[in-house]
């Protein structure tokens, strides 16, 4: 059999070249735990993200039914003066109306002195 022997250099070339894929590897894996760590903690900002939409779309729709509920009250209340004022400007008008109606008889009654 045959002994292979290793020169000096190829054996501290061989040396450098573990050492650097043992370096390698420890770096690899401080950035995948970095990267992991980032991950999780996206994950988490996400997750609470997620949450806050969540709680403001309820703010949403609870503040459209308010809205709704507002807005229909308003057109009440919109139709009840629409009315209101409708019943003002009759009794306005009747109030006029009597006005004449009362002159009217005022001058009768003076024709009616005259003649007697």
């Amino acid at each position: 059999m045959g002994t292979s022997t290793i020169s000096v250099d190829e054996f501290q070339a061989l040396e450098q070249k573990v050492l650097a894929t043992v370096e390698l590897i420890k770096k690899e894996r401080e950035l995948r735990t970095a990267a992991e760590n980032e991950r999780n903690t996206a994950r988490g900002e996400v997750i609470a993200l997620q949450e806050k939409l969540t709680a403001t779309e309820e703010k949403l729709s609870s503040t459209t039914d308010k809205l709704a509920s507002v807005s229909e009250k308003l057109a009440a209340q919109s139709e009840e003066l629409t009315v209101a004022n409708a019943a003002q400007s009759e009794v306005e008008s009747l109030q006029r109306e009597r006005e004449a109606v009362k002159a009217r008889v005022e001058k009768m009654l003076a024709q009616m002195d005259e003649l007697l």
